[in-house]
C-alpha cells in the first residue's frame, strides 16, 4: 500500500500507510449538519418563488444545492486540516484524524462541485448554476483561502457564501434574481456574524492557539458582544422585507418579529454576562441562532403554503 502524507491529531505532518477510509468519513467531509440548514433555506427559496417547476426537477435542484454545499465544505476541510488538528471541536474530523488522505478529499470535493454545477445548469437553468458556482468559489477562495486567517471580518464578508442557497432555489424556478431573493440573502448575511461570534466567544482560546483572528481574539469579548447586539437589531427590519415586498403574509411578519425580539434578548443576555462566570449564555445563543434561522424559513414556508390554501 502506498505511503501517504497526512496530519495526525497533534497537527504534525507524518508519513504513514494510506488511511483506510469509510463511506462515513467522506460523508463527514461534506459537513452534513451545516448542509441541513443550507438545504432547507434553498428549498424554501425554491418553494416560495413565483412560477412552476416539475417536482422531479425541484428535487434535483435541492440535491445540487446540497452537493455543492458539501463540496465547498470538503475543500474547506482540506485547506484547514492544519488548524483543525489544533482545536478540540475539529480534531476528530477525517483529515486531521488521518482517516482520509488529503489528495482523496480534494479530488472528491472537486468532482462533486463540478457535478453539482453542471447538473443544475442542465436540468434547471444556468442562472441557478452560476449562482451555485459563485457560492462555492466564494466560500473556497474568498472566505477559506483569503479571509479566514487574515482578518476578524472573515465571518462578516465570508458569510455571504452561506447566504446564497435561497437565491439559488429561487433562480432554479424563475431563472433570475429578484428583490425578494436578495432579501433572503440579506437575512442570512446579517444572521451569520452573531451566530458564529457566539461560537467564537466560548472557543476563543482554541482559535487563538490555531492563529485564527476571530473577532473575540482580536477585538476582545466585550467589543464582540456589542457587535453581536448591533447585528441582531439590524436583522429584525431586514427579516421583515419578504413581508414588505409582498412575498409573505401577516403570519410570517408576526412570527418573525417575535423571533427577532427573542434573538435580541439572547444577545443582550450575552452582553450582560459577567466575564468571570464563563460563556454559558454564548453557548445558549449559538444554539438558539440555529433554531432561529430554521424557524424563520419555516415560517416563510408555512406562510406560503397557507396563502396557497386560502
Amino acid at each position: 500500500m502506498a505511503d501517504a502524507v497526512y496530519l495526525n491529531p497533534t497537527g504534525k505532518t507524518t508519513f504513514s500507510e494510506a488511511p483506510v477510509s469509510r463511506v462515513s468519513d467522506f460523508v463527514a467531509l461534506l459537513k452534513p449538519r451545516v448542509m441541513t440548514l443550507v438545504v432547507f433555506s434553498g428549498a424554501v427559496g425554491l418553494v416560495i418563488a413565483p412560477g412552476v417547476i416539475h417536482p422531479l426537477l425541484a428535487v434535483v435542484a435541492i440535491l445540487c444545492i446540497a452537493v455543492g454545499s458539501g463540496a465547498a465544505g470538503a475543500v474547506n476541510m482540506w485547506y484547514e486540516r492544519d488548524i483543525d488538528a489544533l482545536m478540540s471541536r475539529t480534531v476528530n474530523r477525517p483529515l486531521p484524524a488521518g482517516r482520509v488522505a488529503p489528495d482523496d478529499a480534494l479530488g472528491f470535493a472537486i468532482v462533486l462541485a463540478l457535478f453539482a454545477v453542471l447538473l443544475m445548469g442542465l436540468t434547471t437553468n444556468w442562472a441557478a448554476a452560476g449562482l451555485l458556482a459563485l457560492a462555492i468559489l466564494f466560500y473556497v477562495f474568498v472566505y477559506t483561502v483569503w479571509l479566514k486567517r487574515r482578518t476578524p471580518q472573515n465571518i462578516v464578508i465570508g458569510g455571504a457564501a452561506g447566504a446564497f442557497p435561497p437565491m439559488i432555489g429561487w433562480a432554479a424556478v424563475t431563472g433570475d434574481v429578484s428583490l425578494v431573493s436578495l432579501s433572503l440573502f440579506a437575512i442570512i448575511f446579517l444572521w451569520t456574524p452573531p451566530h458564529f461570534w457566539a461560537l467564537a466567544l466560548y472557543r476563543s482560546g482554541e482559535y487563538a492557539r490555531a492563529g485564527v483572528p476571530m473577532m473575540p481574539v482580536v477585538a476582545g469579548a466585550r467589543s464582540t458582544k456589542w457587535q453581536m447586539l448591533a447585528y441582531t437589531f439590524s436583522l429584525v427590519p431586514v427579516s421583515l422585507l419578504p413581508y414588505a415586498l409582498g412575498a409573505a403574509g401577516l403570519f410570517y411578519a408576526v412570527g418573525v418579529a417575535l423571533l427577532g425580539g427573542l434573538f435580541i434578548v439572547s444577545a443582550m443576555r450575552v452582553l450582560r454576562e459577567p466575564a468571570d462566570v464563563g460563556d454559558r449564555r454564548a453557548r445558549q445563543m449559538f444554539g438558539f441562532s440555529i433554531l432561529y434561522l430554521f424557524l424563520l424559513f419555516g415560517l416563510l414556508l408555512a406562510d406560503s403554503l397557507l396563502r396557497l390554501a386560502v
